[in-house]
């Protein structure tokens, strides 16, 4: 009677499997491995090795706290000859002695998550069952059959691999673009993120659907962008827009994902405060990326929120030029989400590929604050009938804007309709490098076109369609507002309102121009500048140009991170009294953030980062702090805490201990906060050698 086959232990490769299956950054300590493809382990037996003529072994594969096989969720499959693709499969690569050479298949719609791993070794109908490893398992962008398949390694280097990135802010007049650490595949991210999906509401009130729906990035990225804010559940962060940050962190502070993964994790799934709507996106794209799903940050400008779902953002404003809060819908100076690739098979065909995912808690889906996923495309094609929230992402990128005025005697007039005035510079990062992408014409046909407002008309079928009437005195009078070369914070300047009478007729009027501060999503703050001048006249044929002086001592209190102020000029005609209104949000540029690299950038060898900055204010910084962190550079971040004051003009300078720890692009990320001037941005790129 042959003696009974026992197993004594595994290797699991860590090194192979996690090359071969792009894991390396995860496999260090750990099996992770990606679904739809095979992966190696050794299995060593105690006492003799297997023998296939007396020897029979079967393997049980569980994932969740209740796995069951109708659920998708346990498998138990035989030893065989060959690899079968899309199941889940085991087959012998060779044999040495006692250890025995396996490769392990999975399907492609597998779900992903934690699993066990255990093998029922039967000799002579007796029957051992062994506790042979764990492992986790990821979406597979590499595999065909994945839901999430990319077929170009270009884009699945960047959108799945890339631990870095770009997130651009600022106004589509001036773009900004500030430096992310995405840090997907840092210690104790992927336990983080998993976590995510247990700590979900679905999970807790049914983990065996929950678990089996995991296998669907459908349901994961749409579970995710419920869990990635806090509103109605235990989600990781607190959206805060008030500038009141007392107890927690400013939204423009962070520079990276992990250290809020970090915070959430630690602090036993405690919400992390604040959150804004890139914070919110760049937390999501680290979640998606580290479970295998490509995903990319993406900010648009000029962002309606359009809480009534007829597609038109109407915005009042009275004979001072201030916004009706009550009245007026906002529209977002930029809104950021993300995008997530992936197949719709529950879509009509063609709507596969990006998904406009919103975790960022503006309005409720399906009774949760989520949004997504959505097909771009279908987006585009104005078929908002599809699910999820496709209506709220078209009037993001395509509603059309009413201004009206209301006048002392409490009646309103209508100025214009705009319809090309959301949706601007849609924008994420370029594939490779760090520069801008402009994907406008993924979200909409050009602004104007038929084909555009054809999609206008389809999504906005069962609503009222305003006449296209751009302004009504095109044919007289021309505003616009042209502002200084250089604006930087600190410094005083001015912003001239121009004035075109194009007509053949003097025009006799009274205008206004108003500077205020502005956050990003559009809540105005107090004034900084303002001139009147009630009678004005503008010859015929001509262009007047008024200067309005903005002055650094007006606007230093009240300037907040977004460093944004919005020009408006209100002009009426003194015979017709018809009102004219332009508009232009203005950035004040920080000061630059000088990085510089001393030492060899080679694996394991310390390098010094010398940070510098100059204060260019008229009055000294107080409370100086850089903080600096880098995917496979640092481990966390790095906090220098300066004590004495900054003077007017002066360059403080610093430096910071870097650790490399593999080889190939990494991006050192700064940033530099004080009293009165904060979330300065500064990143390098760093190439690391063997």
């Amino acid at each position: 009677m042959a003696k009974q086959l026992t197993l004594e232990k595994c290797d699991l490769e860590y090194k192979k499997n996690g090359k071969s299956h792009w894991t390396s950054g995860l496999c260090r300590d750990r099996l992770v491995v990606r679904r739809g493809q095979p992966f190696s382990i050794n299995m060593f037996f105690q006492g003799r090795g297997f023998e296939a003529s007396v020897d029979k072994l079967y393997f049980i594969v569980e994932t969740g706290p209740y796995p069951i096989e109708a659920a998708g969720t346990k498998a138990k499959f035989a030893l065989s000859d060959s690899v079968y693709e899309g199941a889940w499969a085991a087959s012998v690569v060779g044999q040495e002695g006692n250890m025995l050479r396996l490769t392990i298949s999975s399907p492609p719609n597998a779900p992903i998550g934690y699993y066990k791993l255990s093998v029922e070794a039967i000799t002579e109908s007796q029957s051992n069952t062994f506790s042979a490893a764990s492992f986790t398992l990821l979406f597979n962008p590499w595999c065909q059959a994945d839901l999430v398949y990319m077929e170009n390694d270009e884009f699945r280097k960047e959108y799945v691999m890339n631990q870095h990135g770009i997130i651009f802010q600022g106004s589509y007049k001036y773009v900004n673009k500030i430096p992310w650490n995405f840090g997907q595949f840092e210690d104790g991210i992927l336990d983080t993120c998993i976590e995510l999906l247990d700590m979900s509401p679905k999970f807790i009130k049914d983990p065996s659907h929950d678990c089996s729906q995991r296998n669907n990035p459908v349901y994961v990225s749409r579970v995710m962008s419920a869990m990635v804010n806090c509103n109605d559940d235990k989600g990781i962060l607190y959206g805060r827009w008030d500038n009141i940050y007392n107890d927690g962190i400013n939204p423009m502070a962070w520079i990276g994902s992990v250290d809020i993964l970090r915070k959430w994790k630690k602090s036993g799934c405690q919400q992390v405060k604040y959150g804004q709507c890139w914070v919110f996106a760049a937390v999501a794209c680290t979640v998606l990326r580290c479970l295998g799903i490509p995903a990319r940050v993406i900010t648009n400008y000029n962002s309606a929120h359009d809480s009534n779902a007829n597609l038109i953002i109407e915005v009042i404003t009275d004979e001072a030029g201030k916004i009706l809060k009550k009245d007026s819908e906002m529209i977002w100076n930029y809104h950021c989400w993300l995008e997530a690739w992936m197949a719709r098979p529950d879509l009509q065909p063609g709507y596969n590929g990006w998904q406009a995912i919103d975790p960022t808690p503006q309005e409720k889906s399906e009774g949760t604050y989520c949004c997504g996923p959505s097909s771009v495309k279908a987006i585009k094609n104005g078929d908002v009938n599809t699910k999820y929230d496709a209506p709220f992402v078209f009037a993001e990128v395509n509603a059309d804007v009413v201004n009206w005025i209301r006048k002392g005697d409490g009646s309103t007039e209508k100025l214009y309709t705009k319809t090309a005035k959301v949706g601007l510079m849609i924008s994420t990062k370029a594939v490779g490098k760090d520069e801008r992408e402009d994907i406008t014409h993924n979200y909409k046909h050009p602004e104007g076109s038929h084909e555009e407002r054809e999609a206008f008309k389809k999504a906005n079928h069962t609503n009222k369609l305003y006449p296209r009437d751009e302004y009504p005195l095109d044919n007289m009078l021309k505003l616009k507002i042209k502002v200084s070369p250089d604006m930087n914070k600190g410094n005083d300047f001015d912003v001239f309102g121009v004035i075109n009478n194009i007509s053949t007729m003097e025009q006799k009027c009274q205008l206004m121009i108003v500077a205020r501060t502005v956050s990003y999503n559009g809540q105005l703050g107090p004034e900084c500048s303002r001139k009147e001048m009630p009678f004005l006249n503008i010859e015929p044929v001509s262009e007047k140009k008024i200067p309005l002086r903005i002055q650094y001592s007006n606007y230093r209190d009240h300037l907040n991170e977004s460093n944004l102020i919005k020009v408006k000029m209100l002009l009426q005609l003194h015979e017709s009294r018809t009102f004219l209104l332009a508009e232009r949000d203005i950035y004040l540029q920080n000061p630059e953030i000088k990085i510089r690299i001393l030492g060899e950038p080679k694996k394991f060898r310390k390098l010094v980062a010398e940070l510098s900055v100059k204060n260019p204010l008229q009055i000294p910084l107080l409370g100086a702090v850089f903080t600096v962190e880098g995917a496979g550079l640092t481990q966390g971040q790095k906090i220098i805490e300066i004590n004495e004051p900054v003077e007017p003009g002066s360059t403080l300078t610093t430096r910071v201990d870097l650790m490399p720890q593999w080889r190939g692009l990494h991006k050192l990320v700064v940033n530099f906060e004080s009293d009165k001037m904060k979330a300065v941005k500064g990143y390098w790129n760093v190439i690391i050698g063997d």
